[in-house]
């Protein structure tokens, strides 16, 4: 049976922000504890999430999965929201079964925020994770990181992975 899992081949790494000095890309350098990967059922955040499978393959670490339901102001932010929370746990299977077929573990959870990305960097210090892995893409030819992916690489406290995807579908 072929892999369901995304092929890291197809992925262009925009860079890894670290003040050590090395690439932590490599496996050898940089150990970590755990990895927060932001999903949303795209191929770049699967892509993202078998990133972080592969970095954690030599460490007893966790990947959190996260999926954030953005909540519109108008609604209280538990709000019941349905079809997105529906969505949401699909989404986190299919991260749990990458997980699974990468011998990761991968343990996903549903936030619901009024803003992604102060979510995910919320999320990040609280689980203290050593890294968030990022993935992101564009269907145009330039680089469009968005508000969200600039958020969590600006005020992220840990070391953040920025992967975009190569090709034009997401």
């Amino acid at each position: 049976m072929p892999s369901r899992c995304p092929r890291l081949s197809t992925v262009s790494i925009i860079g890894a922000f670290t003040d050590a000095g090395h690439s932590p890309l490599d496996g050898t350098t940089q150990r970590y504890n755990d990895i927060l990967v932001p999903v949303n059922g795209t191929r770049v955040a699967d892509e993202a999430l078998a990133l972080a499978c592969n970095l954690m393959r030599r460490s007893k670490g966790k990947v959190y999965a996260v999926y954030v339901i953005e909540v519109a102001r108008t609604l209280a932010l538990d709000a019941e929201m349905g079809d997105e929370a529906q969505q949401a746990e699909a989404v986190l299977v299919r991260a749990e079964e990458i997980g699974e077929e990468l011998d990761c573990k991968v343990e996903g959870e549903i936030l619901q925020a009024r803003d992604a990305g102060h979510a995910i960097v919320d999320e990040a210090i609280e689980r203290d994770v050593s890294a968030i892995v990022l993935g992101f893409g564009s269907e145009r030819s330039e680089l469009d990181i968005g508000h969200t992916a600039r958020y969590v690489l600006e005020h992220a406290l840990c070391q953040v992975i920025a992967l975009r995807s190569a090709g034009q579908e997401q």
